[in-house]
C-alpha cells in the first residue's frame, strides 16, 4: 500500500497565527521535501480559490516540488475539473511531468468547494454534466497526440495535437469522489483509479459504494488488479496517541464548527470527536502503531486499498507538529503498514 499526505495549501495556521504567504509556502515545499526524503510515496495538492488557501494553481506548487525531490509522485488532490479546460490541465500536469522525471499524476473531481465555478463563468447546474465532458475530454487528449472532440460548453477539437506529452506513456488519472453512487460507477465504467475522500463518519460505511466501483469495472471488462481504490482521510501522527490528540483536536474543533455554520453541519464536540477517532471512526489520529493498525482495518473494510493518504493541515498544527508527524508517517507508520 503507498502512503501519502494531501494538502490545501493552507494559508496559516489557525485563526491567531500571522504567517505569511511567503513563509507558508516555503514551509509546503519543505513538506513535501521531507516527504520525499522520508520515503513517503505520494505528495497531493488540492485546489481552492479561497483567501485562506494558496493552492489555486496546484501544478505550479507541484512543479516547484518537483525540483526539489527525487522519489516521491506529485499529484493534484483534487483538481476541479468542472470548471477547468481540460486542454491547459493535460498541458499542466504534462509539463509537470516532464520536470518530475514521470512522477505526476491527476486526481479529477467536480470539486466539494464550489468557489471556481462563479469564478470561471461556470453555472452550478450543470455541475454534473460538466464534469462529465470534460473528463472525456481529458481521457481522450491523455490517450491521443491528435484530438478530434465536440461538446457543449467548450470549442471543438478538429484532429489538433496537444502539447507537450507526459513522459509517462499514460498518465495516472484519478477520480477523486464522494458519496455519491454515479460517481463511483462512472469510475469503474472508465477502469479509473478511485480515490474515496472520507472525511467524516465511519469508513466501513463506504462499503458499498466501493463495491458498486468494483462491480461497475468488472461489466466493463477491466480486471480486479485494474481497480485501485485509494482512501483520503483527516489524520496527524505523534509520538504518543494522548499527544497527537491534544496537537490535533483544538484546532479540528475550530475549523470544522466554522465549516458546520457554512454547510449545516452541527458544532464539532469532544464527544463528537471521540467517536470520530474511535476504531471504526474516519479520523486517523494517534501513535504509529495506532495509526498503522487503523489504516490496515480500514483496507480490509473497504475490500482492501492500495493508497492512503492524510489530510493533515486542516487543524492548526505549525509546520514543526506537521514536519514531526510526516518524519514518523516514513519512520514508523509506513513500515508497520508494510509488515500488515
Amino acid at each position: 500500500m503507498e502512503i501519502g499526505i494531501d494538502s490545501f495549501a493552507s494559508a496559516m495556521y489557525g485563526n491567531h497565527n500571522t504567517l505569511n504567504s511567503v513563509d507558508a509556502m516555503e514551509q509546503l515545499l519543505q513538506r513535501i521535501e521531507l516527504a520525499d526524503q522520508a520515503g513517503l510515496d505520494v505528495f497531493g495538492i488540492g485546489e481552492h480559490h479561497k483567501k485562506e488557501f494558496l493552492d489555486s494553481a496546484t501544478a505550479v506548487i507541484l512543479s516547484a516540488a518537483a525540483a526539489r525531490t527525487k522519489r516521491i509522485r506529485l499529484s493534484s488532490a483534487v483538481s476541479v475539473l468542472s470548471a477547468a479546460d481540460p486542454v491547459r490541465v493535460y498541458q499542466s500536469f504534462a509539463t509537470l511531468d516532464l520536470i518530475s522525471k514521470g512522477r505526476a499524476e491527476i486526481v479529477v473531481g467536480r470539486g466539494s468547494s464550489i468557489e471556481a465555478y462563479p469564478l470561471f463563468g461556470f453555472n452550478l447546474n450543470d455541475y454534473d454534466e460538466l464534469f462529465k465532458e470534460k473528463l472525456e475530454l481529458l481521457l481522450q487528449i491523455r490517450d491521443n497526440e491528435f484530438v478530434t472532440w465536440s461538446g457543449k460548453f467548450r470549442p471543438a477539437l478538429n484532429n489538433l495535437p496537444v502539447y507537450p506529452r507526459a513522459l509517462q506513456e499514460k498518465l495516472p488519472v484519478w477520480l477523486g469522489v464522494g458519496g455519491t453512487p454515479e460517481s463511483f460507477i462512472r469510475a469503474g465504467s472508465l477502469g479509473l483509479p478511485l480515490m474515496v475522500a472520507v472525511i467524516g463518519g465511519q469508513t466501513h460505511r463506504f462499503r458499498p459504494l466501493v463495491d458498486l466501483y468494483r462491480e461497475a469495472g468488472k461489466a466493463a471488462g477491466y480486471q480486479p488488479e485494474e481497480l485501485q481504490v485509494g482512501l483520503h482521510s483527516p489524520g496527524f501522527a505523534a509520538s504518543t496517541t494522548a499527544k497527537a490528540i491534544e496537537e490535533y483536536y483544538p484546532g479540528y474543533a475550530e475549523l470544522w464548527t466554522k465549516l458546520g455554520l457554512e454547510r449545516g453541519w452541527p458544532p464539532v464536540t469532544r464527544a463528537k470527536f471521540n467517536g470520530l477517532i474511535d476504531d471504526l471512526g474516519v479520523l486517523v489520529v494517534g501513535d504509529p502503531e495506532r495509526i498503522a493498525d487503523k489504516i490496515l482495518r480500514h483496507s480490509e473494510s473497504l475490500g482492501g486499498i492500495s493508497r492512503f493518504t492524510f489530510q493533515m493541515d486542516n487543524a492548526g498544527l505549525t509546520h514543526t507538529q506537521l514536519m514531526n508527524a510526516i518524519e514518523l508517517i516514513g519512520t514508523k507508520v509506513i513500515p508497520l503498514v508494510q509488515k500488515g
